[in-house]
């Protein structure tokens, strides 16, 4: 449901906002803020912020609210009746910012491992291709210098299995980091998703790249997040390994 839905803050109310970021939150009340302020200061011309939060007890939703009341940022917030999973946030966010007609929507995550900055070349890139990926695994990208091994080896070998399970020719699977054009995602089916976590991800790029899209990946550096706790594991990969080999299986079908 929507928590805040009223006018988008903008010199011009009936204007229609050019570009939308859809960011699925749990538990980021910590890190909100500090991505908010950073978004608007790339001064990017009308721009909306969509947060889809899944009622986070630690009163996400209600940081969101606080900075909707700043006239210098665009916010819509829709709060959701519990944990109901990254896929089906990103969802609700696309079809929301589908309807208030932004031409551009860009995806990210809140906890800051996907630095703001990058996104006007995001947008840039987004002039020659349908889908624009950041990626850690083209030249250039990367991951935080000081990961444990065994954050990395997670990460690569996610990432891997992925890839080889829905047969992706996109390096960066998993990546959460994404601009689209309003048509790319106006031709996807989104209601047919079935990832509800982690896979979903790769199923989109699965998707575009069945369409025969252009995609183009951007090289990041994936940063470590300083506040919260990360949310990968084990358990995570294996059922997006699953999900997507079903998948797989019923669109060869």
């Amino acid at each position: 449901m929507d928590f805040q839905s009223g006018d988008i803050h903008s010199k011009n109310k009936s204007d229609k906002p050019f570009l939308a970021i859809v960011i699925p939150t749990y538990n980021e009340a910590a890190n909100l803020p500090h991505l908010v302020e950073r978004l608007f200061s790339l001064k990017i011309p009308k721009t909306l912020l969509i947060i889809v939060d899944d009622s986070s007890p630690d009163g996400t939703a209600e940081t969101a609210l606080n900075l909707a009341q700043n006239p210098n940022y665009a916010l819509k917030i829709i709060k959701r009746e519990g944990k109901m999973g990254l896929g089906t946030a990103y969802v609700e966010g696309f079809s929301l910012a589908i309807r208030e007609n932004a031409e551009h929507i860009i995806q990210m995550d809140a906890d800051l491992s996907h630095q703001p900055e990058y996104i006007p070349a995001f947008m840039d890139k987004l002039k020659n291709a349908d889908l624009v990926i950041g990626s850690r695994y083209v030249c250039g990208g990367g991951s935080y210098k000081d990961w444990s091994i065994a954050r990395k080896a997670l990460s690569t070998f996610g990432n891997f299995c992925i890839r080889i399970t829905a047969g992706l020719k996109v390096k960066d699977a998993t990546s959460g980091f994404k601009a689209f054009h309003k048509a790319t995602l106006l031709s996807l089916d989104l209601s047919q998703f079935k990832c509800k976590g982690f896979g979903f991800q790769a199923e989109v790029a699965y998707a575009c790249e069945r369409k025969n899209f252009t995609i183009l990946e951007y090289p990041i550096i994936f940063e470590n997040r300083t506040r919260g706790t990360s949310k990968m594991s084990l358990f995570i990969i294996f059922e997006a390994i699953y999900r997507l080999l079903l998948i797989r299986f019923k669109s060869r079908l």
